[in-house]
């Protein structure tokens, strides 16, 4: 159900917020054991704290939209009484406080079931290197669910939680959300505060949530950056008099063709409902890779090489041996970088000066198997971690919110997504939510 639909029954009285958690932890025993979602399932607590969301309901206390909804959370944000691990063997501090952002959830009534397995560190697009197992695909367990945030996205589409909360860095919010189904979605830069958070990469990382839903994914947002009462969310914007700029030489260049045709055909579909639609080009595309690569890389090792000293031994063999095999970059090379994301950032911001919202595929291809290190197109090889962020990272360092939905499958059964760029989140969901309807319709 939806969190409106949820809400309503809970306050009702057809539905408690205990149901829903046991509902969740059956989910839970049934799926973990092959997917591997969570690294730790507070089963006793939850219970607990959905009786008590039960009672405080009861009596007439009502924190709002969330108000006891079972939420999971990516394991590399500080929760009270909760080791903090980030995907890896070497963190084992318990945390004194929630992170800023759970401390909004718990204000609003969420009931925490469980924190998600993870790509160690969030260095990676496939959440197969933890330090806890891989996490694998729900419907192919010899896949990738995606990553970084893979187990946050198994978690909702299996139904062993309702919402989810991710990172974003370079998409690790959006890529497993694409990868599995799902609505994810990435807030501007700065939005959620990411004090209590595992860093990789401050300059681009972003807390946002997974969700089943756009609306699910607004309120989710929401609830992560305050505790008082919730804004509504935007109304749906009609297709008449929407213009919606497709990135199509650089969304498209590389992409597996039945992806690409499926997108292109939701946008054909949204032309014909009064969308006005136009190519764009993102000329700042060729030097999206390497500005990302750069900055990520040397704010990662600021935080990792002091760790590294001692405790390499406790990283995976693959995100440890890639954080030692990386030489720093330069001040010289690091300000540079932050120049050329800056001229990203002027580049996507002028674009959205000419249409409301830049469109293009979520994922490139399909989620590939655990394991595989590269993808081969016709005109050669790239990395598969490459191919899975390509379509996503350079959102992160213009700092722009977006959104992936799905938009259909595959003839083999999987999703394929719809990415949106806008120029604030709530146009953007309100964006979202009117192609989301208009696409349901057809």
């Amino acid at each position: 159900m939806s969190l409106r639909d949820t809400a309503r029954q809970l306050r009702d009285g057809t539905l408690r917020s205990r149901d829903l958690v046991e509902r969740c932890l059956a989910r839970i025993e049934e799926w973990q054991p092959v997917t591997n979602a969570f690294i730790e399932v507070s089963a006793a607590s939850a219970r607990r704290d959905a009786d008590a969301a039960d009672a405080e309901l009861g009596r007439g206390l009502d924190r709002g939209m969330l108000h006891g909804v079972p939420t999971s959370l990516k394991d590399l944000l500080d929760q009270q009484g909760h080791v903090t691990s980030a995907g890896s063997r070497s963190m084992t501090a318990v945390a004194a406080a929630d992170a800023p952002a759970v401390a909004h959830l718990r204000a609003q009534g969420a009931v925490f079931v469980g924190r998600t397995n993870m790509h160690e560190f969030a260095l990676g697009t496939t959440s197969e290197d933890s330090g806890f197992g891989a996490v694998r695909h729900h419907r192919d367990h010899g896949h990738s669910a995606g990553g970084s945030s893979g187990g946050a996205a198994v978690s909702v589409a299996t139904g062993m939680s309702h919402v989810a909360i991710g990172s974003d860095t370079g998409g690790s919010v959006r890529i497993p959300a694409a990868a599995c189904g799902l609505v994810g979605l990435k807030p501007a830069w700065g939005e959620v505060s990411l004090e209590g958070v595992v860093p990789l990469s401050p300059t681009c990382d972003c807390v946002g949530p997974l969700a089943t839903c756009v609306d699910d994914a607004w309120f989710t947002l929401q609830a992560l950056r305050q505790m008082g009462p919730l804004p509504a969310c935007p109304p749906a914007r009609s297709m008449h008099g929407l213009s919606i700029g497709v990135l199509r030489e650089f969304g498209w260049r590389r992409v597996m063709p039945e992806i690409g045709a499926q997108v292109s055909a939701a946008l054909d579909q949204l032309a014909v409902g009064g969308a006005a639609v136009q190519d764009l080009p993102l000329d700042t595309a060729p030097t999206v890779a390497s500005t990302y690569s750069t900055i990520v890389m040397r704010e990662a090792l600021d935080f990792h090489t002091p760790r590294l000293a001692t405790q390499a031994a406790l990283y995976t063999a693959a995100v440890g041996g890639r954080l030692q095999a990386a030489s720093r970059p330069t001040d010289a090379e690091y300000a540079q970088a932050l120049d050329a994301r800056a001229a990203i950032e002027a580049d996507v911001a002028g674009l959205l000066t000419r249409v409301d919202v830049l469109a293009l595929p979520g994922l490139a291809i399909t989620p590939p198997p655990l394991g595989q290190s590269h993808v081969t197109w016709p005109d050669g090889e790239e990395l598969t971690r490459m191919a899975m962020l390509r379509f996503t990272q350079p959102f992160n360092l213009s700092r722009h919110p977006s959104i992936v939905l799905p938009v259909g499958v595959t003839t083999d059964g999987w999703p394929v997504s719809l990415q949106l760029v806008g120029r604030d989140t709530p146009s953007l969901v309100a964006t979202a939510l009117g192609i989301e309807a208009a696409l349901r319709l057809q």
